[in-house]
């Protein structure tokens, strides 16, 4: 790179640096990985080499893949990369249509700086492996010029890969259908769907193999149920008796957060037969969520919005308890490995539990970092209001992506910190192309 190209980028280096420092800083105070409560799950996939009845395997292909170095640094160094290059393609994407640097880098600086995300990339976890296939098929599809069938099939097999590694992908495909209409032929469509279909039917297939059921999880009607729970009251609607035992009598007001529902032991899910992903439970507890929500339709709404209007607070807080809230924080103790899975990470490191091991002064820096510098709820709601200000067709894509990832989990589970992160860049990207020229440079 020339003298006078490096000037001309100078101000996203410099971020684009930073961000490298901050990833090294997390990388040696927090040695090597950190822990969330879905990582256990996701590493025992890996070892079982089976689909997980609750969530797609993407992340534990990912995962087998990096088995044979017998540690999870590989993937947490990959997971940091990603994220690297995914900033790389939202500064490139917006040049290459005509936006200002300045803009650019601004757009690409939540992704690089924003410590959560920074957290977030640390973990033995599939989210920043699926924003990097979110970014990169908006990437491909947004990039002017590129509209051709080989283009928009490797669109949806980015798409695919992004449903494989979280179930909320699979929003995003008539998002990007509907997107495409004015856009493209009907082969580019056919391509697109194809390419998308073909790997997640490949899936279920394989899904129904083990667990009985064409789909790609049987946790949808538990977590439909969860989610109902927050309002529902069976003296409204008719309960079929075989569902009377997922009723809670208690009040509204003194009933637990929505994950309990799942995942609590105490849980009336508990009280009907069989595992707790069971196919029989799975309809047992989607047929009732739905009664629910056809019976109260205000109740889900209000629910539901007030989840999402969670999100725009301008402080975080400690929601739903103090224990998975500090998850999300650069903390002072390690996360202790539940004893259930200690047999799968010993078979993935070949014998070790990898404990985190937290270094001082470094994971002292982060901590101190989180603090301050991260996207707070009420920016992120200012960029998403900047499309409906500055309306432009490009920008609707990753603003409706934005969005799906914090209205989708409020409508079928219920808020969670985790699930905004990824929105950030997305809305990023949608807010610098308002500021674009509406016909980008061939």
């Amino acid at each position: 790179m020339t003298k006078r190209r490096i000037a001309r980028h100078l101000g996203f280096l410099t971020i684009f640096l930073v961000g490298v420092i901050l990833r090294v800083i997390v990388f040696v105070g927090f040695r090597w990985q950190l822990w969330f409560n879905d990582s256990w799950s996701y590493v025992e996939s890996a070892v079982r080499h089976q689909p997980h009845v609750a969530r797609p395997n993407g992340y534990a292909f990912l995962l087998q893949a990096f088995r044979p170095f017998h540690a999870y640094w590989p993937v947490i160094l990959l997971q940091h990369l990603l994220a690297l290059a995914a900033a790389v393609i939202i500064y490139a994407l917006l040049l290459r249509r005509g936006s200002r640097r300045w803009t650019a880098c601004l757009a690409a600086a939540p992704l690089l700086l924003d410590a959560y995300e920074l957290q977030l990339e640390h973990m033995v976890l599939s989210d920043t492996l699926f924003l990097f296939f979110v970014l990169a098929a908006a990437g491909v599809l947004l990039w002017p010029g590129v509209r051709g069938p080989y283009a928009c099939a490797g669109v949806g097999a980015l798409l695919a890969a992004a449903a494989l590694t979280r179930s909320i992908g699979l929003a995003l495909v008539p998002i990007v259908l509907l997107w495409m209409v004015r856009r493209t032929g009907w082969r580019s469509f056919a391509a697109l769907l194809t390419a998308c279909v073909l790997p997640l039917t490949a899936y279920a297939f394989w899904f129904s193999s083990v667990h009985g059921r064409f789909a790609l999880t049987n946790s949808d009607g538990p977590f439909l149920y969860a989610r109902s729970m927050a309002f529902a009251d069976c003296s409204r609607f008719t309960v079929p008796a075989e569902e009377l035992p997922l009723c809670d009598l208690r009040p509204r007001s003194e009933r637990p957060s929505s994950q309990f529902y799942v995942w609590g032991a105490d849980s009336p899910l508990a009280r009907v037969p069989g595992d707790r992903f069971s196919p029989r439970k799975n309809e047992l507890a989607g047929d009732f969520a739905r009664r629910a929500i056809a019976a109260q339709p205000l109740d889900f709404l209000k629910a539901a919005a007030s989840d999402v209007l969670k999100v725009f607070r301008w402080d975080r807080t400690v929601y739903p308890d103090d224990y998975t809230y500090s998850q999300y924080r650069f903390g002072t103790a390690t996360k202790p490995v539940q004893p259930w899975a200690e047999p799968s990470l010993r078979a993935y490191t070949g014998g070790s539990l990898e404990p985190t091991t937290i270094v001082r002064p470094w994971a002292t820096i982060m901590e101190w970092y989180q603090r301050y510098f991260f996207v707070r709820g009420t920016m992120l709601l200012a960029l998403l209001l900047v499309p409906l200000v500055r309306l432009r067709w490009d920008a609707l894509l990753p603003w409706a992506f934005a969005w799906a990832f914090l209205v989708v989990p409020a409508v079928t589970v219920e808020f969670d910190y985790r699930y905004v992160v990824p929105a950030v860049p997305l809305a990023a990207l949608a807010a610098a192309l308002c500021f674009t020229p509406r016909e980008p440079a061939e």
